[in-house]
């Protein structure tokens, strides 16, 4: 809601290894520790920043949001962190965040409508910001257009048919698994999900889980695993299409399946007792959030970008191609990874990995 984590490919040789050298490392005063997925230390998102600063920020990453947020919980300091919808009130609710300054953020009138309204996503009931919107995609049905047909991947059910026995991979990510199986099972709502449908879903994965040959943990791991043929059927985030697109790999996102694709949105946050610089801070969230980074994240990432001034100046042929010509419908026959009832939550994360340990 990774290529490392949803990772951009295109550092230059340069500011990788400037990067190599500013990851992991703790929250300093005279600086600043964005804690993320890994790929989003791509200097490509913050050129302002590092034109500014002389250099990137120090990095540290994390595999989902549950790992994030236990070694947070645990005492690990950072000053940003990049956490999607979900996650959100279980971030706040623990105390683990605090509230933006709206004025001092730029690009804060320009994030898109559309994100904007979307309930508890970046504001509470009082007003009180606590989230600037990033970017924005889908996890969808991906697939080798050179070893699998179309119509063999018309439903999410794919997944679970024998014929893809060791073909498939899907996320080691609790909130993209569900997504997946909601859907399946004919959910769009998952904060509604019954007890018994959320049985059905389980039921579900355990069916998948037959077929996985990976259960990957960032997009280059995934990427590989596709280009070289070892994987056929993916349930991936937009970023692996275009990037092996690129490559010459065929590779193709379905859509269209009878049951639909899911959706999500991530943006930055502000961390309770973070050390480092906070000017610093909002040069960074100023930084990512221009409109300039937006024509990058949609062509390179396959991923929408908050700003909308950032937006309306991409090519509209190439909003369209990439599935972002009309943010106001862009979730019309998604499912919305909106935040979840925390029992929920809970439960799913105890149940798969139950279902990855082949229980």
């Amino acid at each position: 809601m990774s290529i490392s984590y949803r990772a951009g490919t295109f550092l230059t040789v340069a500011m990788a290894a400037a990067l190599s050298v500013s990851t992991a490392l703790p929250a300093r005063a005279d600086g600043l520790t964005v804690f993320d997925w890994s790929g989003y230390e791509d200097p490509a998102f913050f050129p302002i920043y590092i034109e500014k600063h002389g250099g990137p920020p120090d990095f540290a990453f994390f595999g989902d949001e549950e790992e994030a947020f236990q070694k947070l919980r645990a005492g690990f300091k950072a000053d940003v962190a990049h956490p999607c919808a979900q996650s959100l009130p279980k971030w706040r609710d623990a105390g683990m965040i605090e509230p933006l300054d709206t004025t001092k953020l730029t690009h804060w009138n320009d994030v898109l409508p559309g994100l904007k309204s979307m309930k508890d996503l970046m504001t509470s009931a009082d007003g009180t910001a606590w989230l600037i919107p990033y970017e924005w995609g889908n996890t969808v049905l991906t697939y080798r257009t050179d070893t699998v047909q179309p119509e063999e991947v018309a439903s999410l059910k794919a997944f679970a048919d024998p014929k893809f026995k060791d073909r498939v991979s899907i996320g080691d990510n609790v909130d993209d698994v569900y997504a997946l199986a909601a859907l399946a099972i004919g959910v769009k709502d998952w904060t509604q999900m019954t007890d018994e449908q959320f049985k059905e879903a389980s039921e579900f994965l355990r069916e998948v889980h037959k077929n996985v040959r990976l259960y990957w943990t960032d997009n280059t791991e995934l990427s590989q695993a596709m280009g070289s043929g070892e994987i056929d059927l993916a349930w991936a985030w937009n970023e692996t299409a275009v990037t092996l697109a690129a490559e010459g790999v065929p590779v193709a996102m379905k859509r269209d399946t009878a049951e639909g694709l899911s959706t999500w949105v991530c943006g930055y946050v502000r961390l309770k007792g973070g050390e480092g610089n906070v000017d610093q801070l909002y040069d960074y969230l100023n930084a990512v959030t221009d409109p300039a980074v937006s024509k990058y994240m949609v062509e390179s990432w396959g991923y929408g970008h908050s700003n909308a001034k950032g937006m309306a100046a991409v090519d509209a042929a190439v909003l369209k191609e990439k599935g972002y010509g009309d943010v106001e419908t862009f979730t019309e026959g998604t499912l919305f990874q909106s935040p979840l009832p925390n029992e929920l939550r809970q439960k799913m994360i105890a149940e798969f990995e139950k279902i990855k340990s082949g229980y």
